[in-house]
């Protein structure tokens, strides 16, 4: 059985790089046009469910995928994005400059410190592995989940059991990352990261210099 792994399209808090968290931000014109290439990127994937977070960035992605193959988005909250407290709506470079210490801090050592009012790392991955169990007990057929930057990462790292630097995947806007889970051993395998096909075939390619160039696991993964 396989795993779709998508993050949503792109917003104006990606394109200015301000942290979005649970901030409700909606998809841009861009991210509407990814979310349009994307479905049809995964009409060659058929699926049996599409999961999805409830903030609207990625309900609407998943809608667009879900409503040509005549399913219903299933919502799940343990999929939202990470809270970053009162970072969010603030850009890195505002953080480093107000908050630099408690910031430089959590990327060094995330298990001892969270953002202020946001959440812990233990907190981020108990509700990923209560996610997966969810999904996990209703598999019957290759499914799609929906959901963003930081929480995948976390999601994935759970799934692949901490492999090398997992944790430091980074999926793109509208991108695909294809899972195979084997029920009977109950292990995954990473088959495809950051598959990004679909839109590069018309015009939802990549326009903000965060999509056009991955600088590694440092900052990118919230914005």
């Amino acid at each position: 059985m396989k795993l779709y792994i998508i993050r949503h399209g792109q917003t104006d808090w990606n394109v200015a790089g301000r942290i979005q968290g649970r901030q409700d931000i909606p998809l841009n014109a861009q991210g509407r046009l990814q979310a349009r290439a994307l479905a049809e990127g995964m009409s060659e994937r058929p699926v049996t469910a599409v999961y999805s977070s409830p903030q609207i960035r990625a309900l609407e992605t998943a809608k667009a995928i879900a409503e040509p193959l005549k399913l219903t988005v299933e919502l799940l909250p343990q999929l939202m994005e990470i809270s970053y407290g009162t970072w969010e709506g603030r850009t890195v470079q505002d953080i480093l400059a107000t908050d630099g210490e408690r910031y430089d801090a959590w990327r060094r050592h995330p298990a001892g410190v969270a953002p202020p009012g946001g959440e812990t790392l233990a907190q981020i991955d108990e509700r990923c592995g209560l996610a997966w169990e969810y999904i996990r007990s209703r598999i019957r057929g290759d499914i799609a989940m929906v959901s963003h930057g930081s929480t995948l990462a976390h999601f994935m790292a759970y799934l692949l059991k901490g492999q090398p630097d997992s944790r430091d995947m980074i999926v793109g806007n509208a991108s695909i990352t294809t899972i195979e889970y084997f029920p009977e051993e109950r292990i995954c395998r990473l088959v495809e990261l950051n598959d990004r096909r679909h839109l590069e075939r018309g015009q939802a390619a990549p326009k903000s210099p965060i999509e056009r160039k991955r600088s590694g696991p440092s900052d990118r993964a919230y914005l």
